[in-house]
């Protein structure tokens, strides 16, 4: 059987997907899988998974938990054994199959460890319902700022002055799947930074940024690597970020 998904959370329109596989495994339907995940179950027709495939009719017939988990007969018979379930936090295919823009991202040079197994997508996506919508659509990260800080401790303690962009979420600026620069930036020159901060251009063709001519300084590199604001996500002494 296929399974026509249709603008599934990020995926390409139209694209068809075979049902997950387990060998000897049939169907099993969500109300067999609340007897041991009860919370798990009650939640996810909340959650953004949850309310995607309550509102395709093309996924009439599939059930929630076996679409990403595969069929659950012989976990269950076996007493919930680890080997006949497929496990999304060990093997991100089950979330490939259907964020196929992620996976491509996931190919950029500089990316989050995903594809090489230290790192799944459940470290900062909650699939059954803890998270909300982001904006744009789609899974947040849980607590957003914080799902980053568990890693990223230095750059998101805190600061006497911090960057007001940290504010708005690491997101503003990185991609947190993979990117072309350094450091997941969305972009590697000062053009990210001058996506926020005021700027007004002189008739000489000056670059005034508040009432300093930047001209010259962005010149020498981005804002971050010119021996400026090097303290990009916040600085204990400087409010201009510096160290």
């Amino acid at each position: 059987m296929l399974v026509l998904l249709v603008n599934s959370c990020s995926s390409v329109p139209g694209t068809v997907n075979a049902p997950l596989e387990i060998p000897g495994a049939h169907y099993a339907g969500n109300a067999a899988c609340q007897d041991c995940h009860a919370e798990i179950v009650r939640e996810f027709p909340g959650s953004p998974h949850g309310r995607f495939y309550n509102n395709q009719p093309a996924m009439a017939g599939q059930t929630g938990c076996e679409s990403c988990h595969g069929p659950g007969s012989r976990h269950i018979e076996s007493g919930g054994r680890a080997q006949f379930i497929i496990n999304p936090r060990r093997d991100p295919d089950a979330c490939f199959r259907c964020h196929l823009a992620e996976r491509a991202e996931f190919s950029l040079p500089q990316h989050h460890p995903v594809l090489e197994g230290r790192m799944s997508c459940v470290q900062c996506h909650d699939p059954h319902g803890g998270d909300v919508f982001k904006p744009a659509g789609g899974l947040a990260m849980a607590r957003l700022d914080q799902s980053c800080a568990q890693c990223h401790r230095d750059q998101t303690r805190p600061f006497v002055f911090a960057h007001d962009a940290t504010r708005e979420g690491c997101v503003v600026c990185h991609q947190p799947h993979g990117s072309i620069n350094q450091k997941l930036l969305v972009a590697a020159d000062p053009n990210l930074c001058l996506r926020c901060h005021a700027q007004n251009q002189t008739q000489s063709r000056k670059l005034y940024i508040g009432n300093t001519d930047h001209t010259v300084f962005l010149q020498m590199g981005s804002c971050w690597t010119s021996n400026c604001h090097t303290a990009v996500h916040g600085s204990n002494v400087d409010p201009r970020l510096r160290f």
